[in-house]
């Protein structure tokens, strides 16, 4: 029997991950439990200890109590006469260790003993999810699927189950049971009072950390991935560059043959991977992102960080993308906000431009020509000479009414 009691010890610490010491000091702390429980004389007596033997097995309550003339409190005293009965060597002062059978406490004392080795080791195996899983962070993680419902999806990640909440799940995956592929480690968090694990499939990272494992210039740092843009189940861009010159940093990532690459698309159930080399010269950087359109013109504003994109006429659909898939992810990979235009878009745009401007210079040219008449006529109105002459053509008007002219032409 405590042959088998190791081995079910054993059998825990492998299956829970919870250190055999651990549970060893779990069974001890129940064995005082259920004494007490047993003993209500007993609840607050500090002096009350379990043991189990590491090799047998062998489990029994230690209770240490002081050899006293006379006895005050029976749980944590003995007098001097019933201490002798044990050995005659003992003196007042000492303290005498008393085992009390195990065997004979009650099935009530039994099940409290249960209840603490329960807790015990749920508080060492949530210990020990917290310190494993935080260091994790960031990585991936090999699961396999064991349930789901509407929401969630539980996966085995080996010594914790995890939990892929529904916004990081992507549409490519079915999550069938027990099937076996790779999670990226979110998180841990706390649900009810509980340490849980977050994975996802849908995280821009999971990209970048299945290429470190598939190329093996990126895990060494010859290779970067600059940046990701992912819509997950869909397409993803990566912008990759390399500091070596003999090493072409688009090629290492695709691989011979397009293995690496492939290897990559097939854990992701064949979402599609473009692969774009990073330039530090915007202008050929956004129009490496806009692969596989091809760029006639790019027109940057910084103020803004806004690019105006110019593309051949045919292929302004294949720069847009599928509901401007394409256009979305290349303003997502560069940081830059895209405005794409076919050529004819482009020229028309120009040409309305240059009108709107011929017509306001035309606008200021006129108002400029008032301005300098209104200035003339005002500055012939100030001449003397010319305001003599128009005060006489108004005395020859004023007479030519009156009758007056008539009288001194005869």
């Amino acid at each position: 029997m405590n042959a088998d009691f190791i081995e079910a010890i054993k059998l825990i610490e492998k299956e829970r991950g919870v250190d055999a010491e651990v549970i060893f000091q779990a069974i001890e702390e129940a064995l005082v439990s259920a004494y007490k429980r047993e003993v209500p004389t007993a609840k607050n007596n500090e002096n009350i200890f379990g043991v189990v033997d590491r090799e047998s097995g062998e489990m029994y309550v230690e209770i240490h109590k002081e050899i006293v003339l006379e006895v005050e409190d029976s749980e944590s005293q003995i007098s001097l006469e019933e201490a002798q009965l044990y050995s005659p060597e003992f003196e007042v002062g000492d303290v005498i260790s008393m085992l009390v059978d195990t065997t004979q406490l009650g099935r009530l004392a039994a099940q409290a003993a249960k209840s603490v080795i329960n807790q015990r080791l749920n508080e060492a195996e949530s210990e020990r999810i917290r310190e494993e899983f935080n260091d994790r962070t960031g990585e991936l993680s090999y699961g396999i699927v064991q349930r789901r419902d509407y929401n969630e999806v539980f996966v085995d990640i080996g010594r914790a189950e995890a939990i892929l909440p529904k916004k990081e799940q992507s549409r490519l995956d079915n999550y069938d049971f027990n099937q076996r592929m790779r999670f990226y480690i979110l998180k841990v968090d706390e649900r009810k009072s509980r340490p849980v694990v977050f994975v996802s499939r849908s995280h821009p990272n999971l990209v970048r950390r299945l290429f470190e494992q598939e190329v093996p210039e990126i895990a060494n740092g010859v290779v970067e991935i600059v940046s990701i843009a992912r819509e997950a189940g869909s397409r993803t861009k990566i912008a990759v560059a390399t500091h070596d010159p003999n090493v072409d940093a688009v090629g290492a990532c695709v691989g011979q043959r397009g293995m690496r690459v492939q290897a990559v698309i097939n854990e992701l159930n064949g979402e599609k991977i473009d692969i774009v080399e990073w330039d530090p010269d915007v202008m050929i950087f956004l129009t490496n992102a806009l692969a596989p359109a091809k760029v006639v013109q790019v027109v940057l504003y910084e103020d803004d960080m806004s690019a105006s994109i110019v593309v051949p006429d045919h292929q302004l659909s294949l720069a847009i993308g599928r509901e401007g898939q394409n256009a979305r992810l290349a303003a997502k990979l560069t940081n830059w906000k895209i405005d794409i235009k076919s050529e004819s878009q482009y020229h028309e745009m120009i040409e309305e431009q240059l009108l709107a401007r011929f017509n306001e210079s035309i606008m200021q040219s006129e108002e400029e020509y008032e301005e300098e008449a209104s200035l003339e006529i005002d500055e012939e109105a100030d001449d003397p000479a010319e305001h003599d002459l128009a005060s006489g053509l108004e005395e020859v008007a004023e007479v030519e009414e009156t009758g007056e002219l008539h009288e001194i032409v005869e």
